[in-house]
């Protein structure tokens, strides 16, 4: 009986063991976790920065401006606002008066200012005039004469695009006005300026969500957002020419159904491994290789895993072949290339496995938790046709940096402002991002977009985007 419960006390012992040198490799790995391996900011990597690593071809160019290039120097203008003419009084060289002196040449040289600063105050009069039949009509007041006093679209359009494009605090913005203007505007009436313009994007924003669900190719991410003092997620769904944001308390499959966006796409989806984008069965998944290679580098780095720097090596590699047929004007890749790229792909999975056996049943009940190397070999397994969609459909990009950055604008804004107080001031501030991101990937200028937003003629987007 004895031996017994020491047989038990052993495989107890061993069982925890075997948990704690997993414990402490997990941890060792984490110190080893930058921004370059790992999810993790570039803030976060604090004074001792990895170097900077791409595994991008060297062009062979020199940096700056390549020869024959423009260039964007500041140039003259051929017809200026005003010229002022400079005389000179005396002769530099034996001092006569050039009074009277023939003209025999002029150096130009170009000022570039702003004019003055100065608010103007239009005052609309509506009269009422009373017909012979004894009733009296009042005219119209133009749409931009809200009340007997208030701002006009102009400044209305620069307050959004302020607190919205540049992320600039709403206090700061406040005390811009003050001082660049000489307006005193409250920061109630900034966030009441927002919310102005975000109610007058309906239709927009309703034309955007349509012509995403037609997309071709659509990238999504989500991100954390403070909101009411409590963590809310923020979904974005992007294409080359749309964004649209969306705010919710959740961050799965039912904010991705309140979004309305994804329930009805039938094109390409593209995404990193979050699980509920596999709940969407219409669309065709394609993986973000971004996501792969910076785990890749954490196995190779941290754990030294072989198989890993090989898996790096072949998906940039097939990236760049890609890349090298499109500049070729060619539409895919041969059947017998892709044949060759699969092949290598299974082998080097196959060595992942060998390198990742299953782990020993730990006698628990439940699933056995993996390491990070074995989940990452498992999705690189099971969806191979998703990680390499970019090689057989060249309309789908190699990453997800499309959405990346939509969803980095957000960070930023909290970074700036900590968050928002309200959700109908976060969801106000999103649509109008949504417009603003929109406008910009079609060669918009935003504050004027925002102008046209403030006079009720929002710009919209024009046929369904295919890309």
């Amino acid at each position: 009986m004895q031996l017994d419960e020491l047989s038990a006390q052993l495989v107890e012992l061993s069982a925890a063991n075997l948990a704690l040198r997993a414990e402490n490799a997990e941890l060792r790995a984490r110190l080893k976790l930058n921004s370059t391996n790992s999810s993790k900011p570039p803030s976060s990597d604090g004074y001792g920065k990895p170097a900077p690593k791409s595994r991008r071809r060297r062009s062979g160019k020199k940096p700056g401006k390549q020869p024959g290039d423009p260039g964007k120097n500041l140039a003259q203008v051929a017809d200026p606002d005003s010229i002022v003419s400079h005389v000179p009084d005396r002769c530099e060289n034996c001092g006569d008066s050039l009074a009277g002196a023939p003209v025999t040449g002029v150096v130009r040289r170009q000022v570039f200012e702003l004019p003055p600063v100065k608010v103007t105050v239009t005052e609309h009069r509506a009269e009422r005039r009373k017909c012979a039949c004894g009733c009296e009509t009042t005219a119209s007041f133009p749409c931009e004469a809200t009340g007997p006093a208030c701002y006009g679209p102009n400044l209305r359009a620069l307050v959004c695009y302020l607190v919205v494009r540049q992320h600039i605090p709403i206090k700061r913005v406040a005390e811009l006005l003050r001082d660049a203007y000489g307006i005193p505007v409250s920061t109630g009436t900034i966030v009441a300026m927002v919310k102005q313009g975000a109610a007058m994007l309906e239709d927009f924003l309703g034309s955007v969500r349509d012509q995403l669900g037609d997309a071709l190719v659509a990238h999504a991410d989500e991100t954390g957002l403070r909101v009411e003092a409590s963590l809310h997620w923020v979904q974005s769904v992007s294409t080359k020419f749309l964004t649209l944001y969306y705010v919710h308390k959740q961050r799965g499959t039912k904010a991705m159904d309140a979004m309305g966006v994804l329930a009805t796409l039938t094109g390409v989806l593209v995404h990193d491994g979050y699980a509920s984008y596999r709940t969407y069965t219409a669309v065709t998944h394609a993986l973000c290789n971004a996501h792969h290679l910076r785990e890749l580098d954490a196995i190779a780095d941290v754990e030294g895993q072989g198989w890993a720097t090989e898996m790096i090596a072949l998906l940039s590699d097939t990236w760049q072949q890609v890349l090298d047929a499109k500049e070729s004007g060619l539409f895919s890749l041969s059947p017998e290339e892709l044949a060759s790229i699969r092949a290598a792909y299974a082998t080097i999975i196959a060595a992942g496995h060998v390198a990742n056996p299953p782990p020993p049943p730990s006698g628990r009940r439940g699933r056995t938790r993996k390491t990070k190397a074995a989940n990452l070999l498992s999705r690189l397994d099971v969806y191979a046709d998703d990680v390499l969609r970019f090689a057989t459909d060249f309309e789908v990009s190699f990453d997800n940096n499309e959405a990346e950055r939509q969803v980095r604008m957000v960070k930023v804004q909290q970074k700036i402002s900590g968050g928002f107080r309200t959700k109908a001031g976060a969801t106000a501030w999103l649509a109008v991002r949504s417009y603003v991101a929109t406008v910009m990937k079609n060669g918009v200028n935003p504050l004027a977009a925002l102008q046209r937003l403030m006079v009720g003629d929002p710009w919209m987007p024009s046929a369904p985007d295919s890309s």
